[in-house]
C-alpha cells in the first residue's frame, strides 16, 4: 500500500491548520521582511505577503504552484490580477478592511490563473503585519475539509517531488529519513544513496561544527535558517541555505527535522567576488584604499588601547610614469606587482601594505614600542624599491618617496594620519626623491640625525674605524689570564673613542649589527689565533651576540667557522656572550640557535645572569658553558653576608649544572679573595684591568698579574 504524505514526511500535519500559521520570530532567529517565515514554506495551504497595492512580496510552495509563478515573483505579479472580474470589488473592500483591521478579515471568492480560464472557488484570510510593512494571506481552496485535505496532501506531494528546491528530513539521530529528487540531485547522489545517512557525512568538519551547535536549539523547538557547505559525491562544494523547522509527535517529543535546502553556490561565489573587487586591488592583490581605511581605523583603536605606537607610511614611486611612458602600460604594470611584492617582503608580516591607486602605496606598522624602529624599515623598503626591475629586456631603475606619520603624535584620526603622511611623503620628493620624511619636524630632526649616524656607521666599515679593545679574564686558582672578553670601539674622526652605548642602537635600527657582528668575530678570530701562538693554545676570546644576530641566518655562523679552520683555530677558542634577554625573545628558537652554535663546537656564556628574568632551568635547556655573574652581586660582597652568600649559593649550583663561572666588575683585591675561596672559576674587572688594546693585553699576560701572587 503506498505510503500516506504524512508518512514519507511525519510532522507536516501540524501545518495543516491555518489558523496555526502566526509569524514568529526568535532572538536567534529573526524574522523575515514583513514577517515572513520559513516555517510556511512547506505548508499545504497557501501563504502569502502582500504590499498595500497587492504585490505578491513572497509566497509559500503551494501557494507558487496554485498560481503557477515562480516563488521569486520576478515579474511583481499581484494578487489582484488572478481575481475573477466580477469579484475585484469584493478583493478590493476585503483588502482595505485587512490594512486598517487589527482583526483578521475572511473573504470568499474566485480565482483565475489567465483571464478566459475557469475560476476555482477559494478562500481569503487576511491580517496587516505587525510591523505595518504589509498584509498576510492565507489562500485555501473552497472544498470539504476532508476533500481539502486529501486534495492538498496530492498537491503537495507533487509539488514535493517535483520541486525546484531540496527537501530533506532527518530523524531524531540527525540521520535521513526523506530527501526529494531534487536534493539527490544537488549533492550528486541517488536517493537510496542518501536514506538512513547521518546528516554529517555530507559535510566537511566546519559544517559538522555549526550542526552540532544548533541540534540543540532545534530540539527546543526553534526554527534556523542557516548556510552551510556541503560535499557533493564527486567532492565539490555545495554552498546551500537550509531553513530547518522541528518536527514533533504528539506527545510532543523532538521526532527530527524538515528543511528546505536552497542552492546557492553561484551567488555565495558570486558575493566572495564582489567583496574581493570592492577590497583588495585587482593588479596586485593587496587591500585597495576601502580595506586600507578599515584596517588602519581598527588599528589605531588597538593602538589607543594598548597605549602603543603607530606608523603609516605613505610611499610614491618616483620614476613610474616614465617607465610606463617608455615602455607601455602592460610593463608598468609588471613593474607595480613586483614593488607591491618588494614592500610587502621589507616590511612584517603583521604589518598591512595596500595600494591606494596609480603608484601610492601604504604600509601600517602597528604595535611599535620604540620609534626608531620605522627608519630601519624605510631604509630597507627604499633599498628593496632602487633596485633595478627585470621588465623583459628591459631594467629600468626606479626610486621611492617615503612619507611616516605617526600616532599619536602626529595625529589620532585615521582621515588626518592619512593626510600627514601624504604630506611628509611631498616633503621627501622636494628634497630630492628616494628617501623618506616625516611628518613632525622634531621627529624629522631626530630621523635625519639617526639617519646621519647611521651612514657613518657605513662609513666606518668602509674605512677601518673600528677597532676591537680587550678585557682579560683571569683564572682565579693560577691567576693567569687565560681568556678575554672583546669590546667594539668606534674611533670616530671627530668624536674621538666611542663605545657600543653610544653608537650600536643606531646599529640596530640601521640594520648593520649583521655587518658590525661580522667584523667583530672575524677580527676576534685572527686575534685568537696570535694570542694562542703566543700565550698558549687554550687562549679564548668571547664576542657578545645582539638578539637580532641569533635571529639571523645560521649560514654566517657556518662563514665563520670556514673562516676560523682557515685560520686553524678550533671553534672552542670563540665563546659567544648572550644576555638574559636573548633567551627570553623567542625562547624555543633561541635555544634551537644555540644547540645548532654548540654542535658547531662555539662555547656559549650568559652575560650579567640575575638582571633578567630566566630561570635556573634555562641554564640547562639552552646549553651554556659559563655563566658570568653580574657585578651587582659583587660590588658589595665584602660588606653584605647576604651577597655573598649568594654567590656562593650560584657558584656551587653552576659547578652542579658543569657550568664554569665568571664574575664580572670586580673592582678590589678583596672581592677577589672571597670569590676565589667562593669556588669562582674566572673573573674580569678594573681590579685586573680595564679594556686595552691588544698588544697591551698580550703585554700583561706574558707579564703576569701581581696581584693574585
Amino acid at each position: 500500500m503506498e505510503k500516506t504524505l504524512h508518512a514519507e514526511l511525519p510532522g507536516l500535519s501540524v501545518l495543516t491548520d491555518p489558523a496555526a500559521l502566526t509569524p514568529y520570530a526568535t532572538a536567534d532567529q529573526p524574522a523575515e521582511p514583513a514577517g515572513f517565515n520559513d516555517i510556511y514554506l512547506l505548508a499545504p495551504v497557501g501563504y502569502f505577503v502582500l504590499s498595500f497595492d497587492s504585490t505578491i512580496v513572497q509566497m509559500n510552495v503551494v501557494g507558487a504552484d496554485l498560481l503557477e509563478l515562480p516563488r521569486a515573483n520576478p515579474e511583481r505579479a499581484t494578487l489582484r490580477q488572478f481575481v475573477a472580474p466580477r469579484f475585484l470589488d469584493d478583493f478590493d473592500r476585503w483588502l482595505r478592511r485587512a490594512v486598517n483591521s487589527a482583526q483578521p478579515e475572511q473573504c470568499n471568492l474566485q480565482l483565475q490563473r489567465s483571464r478566459g480560464q475557469q475560476g476555482f472557488p477559494v478562500s481569503l484570510r487576511a491580517s496587516a503585519d505587525t510591523g505595518g510593512q504589509g498584509v498576510r494571506v492565507v489562500l485555501e481552496l473552497a472544498e470539504g475539509k476532508l476533500a481539502a485535505l486529501e486534495r492538498s496532501e496530492e498537491r503537495f506531494r507533487r509539488i514535493v517531488h517535483n520541486a525546484e528546491e531540496g527537501i530533506w528530513e532527518i530523524d531524531a539521530a540527525a540521520r535521513t529519513s526523506f530527501v526529494n529528487p531534487k536534493m539527490a540531485q544537488m549533492l550528486g547522489y541517488a536517493i537510496e544513496e542518501m536514506l538512513e545517512q547521518p546528516l554529517v557525512a555530507f559535510m566537511d568538519e566546519e559544517g559538522r561544527a555549526i550542526l552540532e551547535r544548533n541540534i540543540a536549539r532545534r530540539q527546543q523547538g526553534m526554527a534556523e535558517r542557516h548556510e552551510f557547505k556541503f560535499i557533493r559525491k564527486d567532492g565539490s562544494d555545495l554552498w546551500a541555505t537550509l531553513a530547518t523547522n522541528p518536527i514533533f509527535d504528539g506527545d510532543g517529543a523532538y521526532r527530527g527535522a524538515l528543511a528546505l535546502v536552497s542552492d546557492i553556490t553561484a551567488s555565495r561565489a558570486s558575493a566572495e567576488l564582489i567583496w574581493q573587487q570592492a577590497n583588495f586591488d585587482a593588479l596586485t592583490a593587496l587591500p585597495n584604499r576601502h580595506m586600507f581605511q578599515d584596517r588602519l581605523g581598527q588599528e589605531l583603536k588597538k593602538a589607543r588601547r594598548d597605549g602603543s605606537l603607530l606608523a603609516l607610511l605613505f610611499i610614491d614611486l618616483d620614476g613610474f610614469k616614465q617607465v610606463n611612458d617608455t615602455l607601455g602600460h602592460a610593463q608598468g604594470d609588471a613593474l607595480l606587482v613586483e614593488a607591491a611584492r618588494r614592500i610587502g617582503r621589507g616590511v612584517r608580516s603583521s604589518d598591512t601594505v595596500a595600494r591606494l591607486g596609480g603608484d601610492e602605496f601604504t604600509v601600517i606598522l602597528a604595535g611599535l614600542e620604540q620609534a626608531s624602529v620605522v627608519d630601519r624599515i624605510a631604509q630597507n623598503l627604499l633599498a628593496m624599491l632602487n633596485r633595478p626591475f627585470a621588465l623583459g629586456t628591459a631594467q629600468p631603475s626606479i626610486s621611492a618617496s617615503v612619507g611616516i606619520a605617526m600616532y599619536p603624535a602626529d595625529a589620532a584620526a585615521p582621515d588626518e594620519l592619512l593626510r600627514s603622511a601624504d604630506q611628509a611623503m611631498y616633503a621627501a620628493k622636494q628634497s630630492g626623491r628616494n628617501r623618506y620624511s616625516y611628518f613632525t619636524r622634531d621627529l624629522q630632526l631626530a630621523a635625519q640625525a639617526r639617519q646621519q649616524v647611521t651612514l657613518d656607521l657605513r662609513t666606518a666599515l668602509q674605512h677601518e674605524q673600528f677597532e676591537l679593545h680587550y678585557q682579560p679574564i683571569v683564572n682565579l686558582r693560577s691567576g693567569k689570564i687565560e681568556r678575554a672578553e672583546a669590546l667594539l670601539r668606534w674611533r670616530h674622526p671627530q668624536r674621538g673613542l666611542l663605545t657600543p652605548a653610544e653608537f650600536l642602537p643606531f646599529a640596530e635600527s640601521g640594520g648593520l649589527m649583521l655587518e658590525i657582528g661580522d667584523w667583530v668575530f672575524r677580527q676576534a678570530a685572527r686575534q685568537a689565533r696570535d694570542w694562542q701562538d703566543a700565550l698558549g693554545a687554550s687562549f679564548q676570546v668571547s664576542i657578545n651576540q645582539s638578539a637580532a644576530q641569533l635571529r639571523g641566518d645560521t649560514a654566517v655562523y657556518v662563514d665563520w667557522l670556514k673562516h676560523a679552520t682557515q685560520l686553524g683555530l678550533p671553534p672552542r677558542s670563540i665563546v659567544l656572550e648572550i644576555t638574559e634577554g636573548v633567551l627570553m625573545d623567542g625562547s624555543a628558537r633561541a635555544a634551537e640557535r644555540l644547540r645548532d652554535l654548540r654542535e658547531m663546537g662555539l662555547q656559549v656564556a650568559l652575560d650579567n645572569f640575575g638582571t633578567g628574568y630566566s630561570s635556573l632551568s634555562h641554564l640547562k635547556h639552552f646549553g651554556i658553558d659559563l655563566l658570568k655573574l653580574d657585578h651587582s652581586f659583587i660590588q658589595h660582597m665584602v660588606y653584605d653576608s647576604g651577597d655573598l652568600a649568594m654567590c656562593e649559593a650560584l657558584i656551587v649550583m653552576a659547578h652542579k649544572l658543569g657550568l664554569r663561572v665568571v664574575a664580572e666588575g670586580v673592582e678590589t683585591s678583596a672581592q677577589s679573595g672571597l670569590l676565589s675561596m667562593a669556588g669562582c672559576d674566572y673573573a674580569q674587572g678594573y681590579v685586573f684591568a680595564g679594556a686595552l688594546p691588544a698588544g697591551e693585553l698580550a703585554a700583561l699576560a706574558k707579564r703576569g698579574l701581581s696581584l693574585l701572587h
